[in-house]
């Protein structure tokens, strides 16, 4: 017994501790090594890519974690928009004017917007993510939430090394498995991955021709249109029907037919009032309106979050040298965290408003469940979610509940 002992205590000083999640990550590896060969995968290069990994407690972390507070709108944007990341921007299109002009006129995307996406995503190159791609998303797969998803971008990843079109060194980027200067996952890279310096690697780790090419190509095949802005700010009258935001799509004419005007007072030619667009309030009805095209959702493909999409818009405008938004931002009362926003869905479902499956997630579902709501109690029905907004949806919940059934309108 005393030798076991003494041999496990040798066993824990040279290697450390043994978990059962260390156990379970091991029995996952090796199964998912023999499904990937089984499809086909060299051996070795399987065995090469898996040798020696174990689970990231820091991807668990970032994909675990639910922050009691987030940035409003007017914070995320104050960053996006800094100095520094403007200067940094326009020196990065002057630097790189040819290269921008080339793809642009190929690919029909702006450099704007291309320099946009660069500075969001690695600050034009300078920061990529040290995560190893295959440990986090191994980490991810073996965690199981997203299993489905990751175990594709690894055999993705193995489809890459495969190839030769990076090496297993070169993997490296965020901690969701998203790499190199316009951080592309796997997949993404397999799909529209460019080599646009032509030497004979599609590196949009070390090769910012590549990188922007490969964005371009993507924003393109989602469908870019070159003849039409992402989004214009306007300015809305009142009384004006803000239950008829998010989900409702005309046409720019339709939207000045019910009063909306372009905040900077030009008038909108014929040729834009037959165009589609939808209205979004990133602050609610307080805050800076824009209708939006088929480019924001061209964005939001990219990253599938209208901040994200938003953000990337206003610093292209600002990288166009034009103003990026007239209208102030209001003092909110803050953003909701994710316990609050799962307290408001289950509220509004029990009140008979379909918010979906409480996440903790402001999606459309939620959106509309409160614009409904709002407009049933006569509160402005902008779906906007923040601490004000729920505690007056809590109040008006909790005068429902103590008024008697037939007293209820």
């Amino acid at each position: 017994m005393r030798s076991l002992l003494l041999a496990f205590l040798i066993t824990f000083a040279i290697f450390g501790t043994v978990t059962a999640d260390d156990a379970g990550f091991d029995q996952w590896r090796q199964g998912f090594e023999a499904r990937a060969i089984a499809k086909g995968f060299d051996a070795k290069l399987v065995k090469e890519t898996f040798a020696g990994l174990t689970p990231d407690p820091g991807v668990i972390e970032r994909d675990g974690s639910q922050p009691e507070f987030t940035r409003t709108m007017a914070d995320y944007l104050k960053g996006v928009l800094s100095g520094a990341r403007i200067s940094q921007g326009k020196i990065a299109i002057k630097e790189n004017a040819a290269l921008f002009t080339q793809i642009s006129s190929f690919y029909h995307v702006p450099p704007a917007v291309l320099s946009a996406v660069w500075g969001l995503e690695s600050a034009y190159g300078h920061i990529q993510g040290n995560f190893d791609v295959v440990r986090s998303l191994a980490t991810l797969a073996h965690d199981g939430r997203r299993r489905a998803w990751a175990e594709g971008e690894l055999f993705a990843v193995l489809e890459i090394l495969t190839s030769g079109y990076a090496r297993r060194d070169d993997l490296k980027g965020a901690w969701a498995g998203a790499m190199g200067q316009t951080q592309f996952l796997p997949t993404s890279y397999l799909e529209y991955a460019v080599d646009w310096d032509r030497d004979g690697r599609k590196d949009i780790w070390n090769s910012s021709a590549d990188a922007l090419a490969s964005t371009a190509y993507y924003l393109a095949r989602y469908g870019w249109r070159e003849d039409e802005p992402w989004g214009v700010e306007v300015e809305l009258p009142d009384g004006f029907d803000y239950a008829l935001a998010d989900d409702t799509v005309l046409s720019i004419g339709s939207w000045g037919a019910r009063g909306a005007v372009r905040a900077d007072h030009a008038i909108w030619s014929m040729r834009e009032q037959g165009r589609p667009a939808w209205l979004i309030l990133p602050a609610g009805y307080k805050g800076p309106a824009f209708l939006v095209s088929k480019n924001f959702r061209v964005i939001k493909h990219y990253n599938n979050s209208t901040a994200y999409a938003l953000g990337v818009g206003l610093l292209s405008r600002v990288l166009d040298d034009k103003e990026a938004v007239r209208a102030p931002w209001p003092k909110s009362t803050g953003p909701l965290s994710r316990t609050q926003i799962k307290a408001l869905q289950s509220a509004l479902d029990q009140a008979g408003y379909d918010a979906g499956k409480p996440d903790g997630i402001s999606g459309p579902n939620t959106r509309r469940a409160l614009r409904a709501f709002q407009k049933a109690h006569a509160m402005v029905p902008d779906g906007f979610l923040d601490r004000s907004t729920l505690q007056q949806v809590q109040k008006q919940l909790s005068d429902l509940a103590d008024t008697p059934v037939g007293e209820r309108q």
